[in-house]
């Protein structure tokens, strides 16, 4: 029999401000669909029903979902109080049998992983990384865990967990104490099973995409279009040059003269040019537009905003119902070479990347002329006046 998942959704996703100020992260859409239904699509054939753990924003995401996706029935509990994972996993047990896959709501996973984790239970699914240092760390023998050690300062292991777990309900007959950040933590059920029962096992994933900071869109979004087929049911006039992958929604248009280098994905009823340049790995969202001359290079463009005439949007995430003006240039790097940084939760921290341009939040209004710094973030409803050079964020 198939196992039922549980999907942790009811977190704030604070980390991914601005973006996650009118939606929870969750619904976050990656070429058109939420993170939750890249997963739901991965598994379908794998589950016998969904039980999404909602909370902020919750109205968002049972509008989107229904009682249905791909053929998963779905179910939803609320969570109140955002009391932590082990709190949220625990509040599901009343719908589930013996056994259940659990996975977080704002990562993307890969069928095949999933397989493996599914194989032998209980299991966790880990995934080995360059540097572990900020991530729960898991130490194994040669097919169980020892031990995990929730971001220790001295690294422990180079495999981390990354919050996949397919587990039965004795994991959570242990009433254990909150964190110091004053939640129930899932990890500290785990770790009373591994000292108590010592079976817990593992499997190591290939394919794991977190979606924890605003530049973690881009690195996803590039990850999901080499798993989708091109396609071109828009129109793209004669003129226009199409290289490399991209897929074209229906009534979406690429003017002569623009130049589309792929992957790139474009939404419905949008229209690209004329004499555009478009260089992926790019996604462009729903009723967009992007104007004359203008330039979109390695960023998402989210649904229903406005790219006019001469602007230049450098690897870079704009939010819903945006209006852009003329000549805005949205600046990717520093001169140099030097690493971007931004400004997180009051806390400034390194993207890790060459090339990062801005992020801005839902309905944002930014005058003609108007340069942003790499690493700036600009809350939902601001607006930027005419030729101005913005080098903090906006909140």
């Amino acid at each position: 029999m198939k196992p039922k998942v549980v999907i942790l959704a009811a977190g704030w996703g604070t980390r991914l401000r601005p973006l996650t100020l009118g939606r929870p992260k969750p619904a976050i859409r990656l070429l058109g669909e939420t993170l939750i239904e890249h997963n739901l699509r991965e598994i379908a054939d794998l589950v016998s029903e969904a039980i999404i753990i909602v909370g902020y924003k919750d109205e968002i995401i049972r509008e989107r979902m229904g009682d249905s996706f791909a053929g998963v029935s779905i179910k939803y509990v609320r969570q109140d109080e955002q009391l932590g994972t082990g709190h949220a996993a625990k509040m599901a047990l009343p719908l589930l049998g013996e056994e259940f896959l659990i996975l977080n709501g704002d990562d993307l996973y890969l069928r095949e992983d999933i397989e493996k984790c599914l194989q032998k239970g209980p299991s966790i699914l880990v995934k080995e990384v360059d540097d572990p240092k900020g991530y729960g760390q898991v130490s194994t023998n040669e097919e169980k865990v020892e031990e995990i050690v929730e971001k220790p300062e001295k690294p422990v292991s180079n495999l981390i967990n990354i919050g996949c777990y397919f587990l039965n309900k004795s994991f959570f007959e242990k009433e254990i104490e909150k964190s110091p950040r004053g939640e129930y933590e899932i990890i500290d059920f785990l770790k009373y099973y591994i000292k108590e029962k010592n079976t817990l096992y593992f499997a190591r994933a290939k394919n794991w995409m977190p979606v924890t900071y605003p530049w973690s869109i881009l690195e996803a979004t590039g990850e999901v279009l080499k798993m989708y087929e091109e396609k071109k049911e828009g129109t793209v006039e004669e003129g226009a040059h199409i290289q490399g992958k991209v897929i074209l929604e229906k009534g979406s248009v690429i003017r002569k003269g623009s130049v589309v280098e792929g992957p790139v994905y474009i939404g419905k009823n949008t229209v690209i040019g004329p004499n555009s340049y478009i260089k992926g790995p790019v996604s462009i969202h729903d009723d967009c537009f992007v104007g004359a001359s203008a330039e979109v290079q390695s960023s998402v463009i989210f649904s229903r905003t406005n790219i006019p005439h001469y602007a230049f949007v450098g690897d870079s995430v704009v939010g819903e119902d945006c209006r852009i003006g003329t000549g805005v240039v949205l600046i990717n790097f520093l001169f140099g070479g030097d690493k971007i940084w931004a400004k997180v939760k009051g806390k400034k921290i390194s993207t890790g990347r060459d090339k990062m341009g801005s992020v801005i939040g839902n309905k944002v209004s930014i005058g003609p002329n108007v340069s942003v710094m790499p690493g700036v973030m600009i809350a939902d409803g601001a607006t930027i006046y005419p030729n101005t050079l913005l080098k903090e964020n906006i909140e």
